[in-house]
């Protein structure tokens, strides 16, 4: 197994500003590719990691003038590492496939970098679910209402998970002050795409949980169902979203006790293929 790519050389601009990368990591998204790609024309560069993919988003991509990374990754964070190696600015911009970045949101990106001093920034989050936008409840390992996205080159580091990876951080410098303009997040089509996720999170959580050789008890995830379900609908607010604040309390909540049972009751079908670590090789041309 080869080892993960090499740091990229440094991006300068002319003018001697800090330049920034954006980084977009997706599989088979090219029915939304186009349309999150055009709201990153503002940086310096665009790099697209394409983990597994079989539809039209390489050509996508290429058009829309990124630099385009395909191959194949088990594991979220091996990919995402994948790409934060390949990117060439000082500043790195995360951003998947259903986000969009706006141009308020892309205007003050460039403000902060161009002032920071501070290693990395969380941008906030507007998540829809279809066309209703859902700002309160949101928590426990199914959505967030801000991300830490906006970060200076080197300083991040993604852990070995195939969902919701840790992350390590080597920044001296810290945080930096919240952005405020948000980042716009199509998070779910529907109900039924909703609890699709629900599923597929739930799936990749049992693999890491077989993996790491402890899948937790009953109890113990009976009692994150009702804490999480109190800290979404109470703590965050879901209460204000109506039923939708009760439905994303409820998925938060079965989420670690969905992956504690399919790891114990469906062993066979999430057993981890190979080891998570360490990242697996990239396949193909930048």
């Amino acid at each position: 197994m080869s080892a993960p790519c090499a740091q990229a050389a440094p991006l300068v601009r002319a003018d001697g500003t800090p330049s920034l990368s954006a980084l977009v990591v997706a599989r088979n998204e090219a029915h939304q590719l186009h349309e999150c790609l055009a709201g990153l024309a503002f940086a310096d560069e665009v790099v697209v990691v394409l983990d597994r993919n079989t539809d039209d988003s390489p050509a996508l991509a290429r058009a829309a003038g990124a630099q385009v990374i395909e191959g194949a990754w088990e594991v979220e964070g091996a990919r995402r590492n994948h790409g934060l190696e390949a990117c060439r600015g000082e500043w790195v911009l995360e951003v998947d496939a259903d986000e969009r970045v706006g141009p308020a949101l892309a205007a003050e990106i460039r403000q902060v970098i161009a002032r920071s001093v501070h290693d990395w920034h969380e941008v906030p989050v507007d998540n829809y679910v279809g066309e209703r936008l859902v700002r309160h409840g949101w928590g426990g390992s199914f959505g967030t209402s801000a991300v830490p996205r906006l970060t200076r080159r080197g300083v991040k580091r993604w852990g070995m998970q195939r969902i919701h990876p840790a992350l390590a951080w080597n920044a001296p410098r810290g945080k930096g002050p919240r952005l405020s303009a948000p980042l716009v997040h199509h998070v779910d089509a529907s109900i039924s795409d909703m609890l699709r996720r629900l599923d597929r999170y739930a799936a990749a959580k049992a693999t890491d949980l077989l993996a790491q050789g402890d899948i937790g008890t009953m109890r113990g995830n009976l009692r994150r169902l009702i804490s999480r379900f109190f800290k979404c609908y109470v703590g965050r607010k879901g209460y204000r979203e109506g039923g939708w604040g009760i439905l994303i309390a409820l998925c938060a909540g079965l989420f670690p006790l969905l992956a504690h049972l399919k790891a114990r009751l469906e062993p066979e079908r999430h057993r981890p293929q190979e080891s998570p670590s360490p990242p697996p090789p990239a396949e193909g041309a930048r």
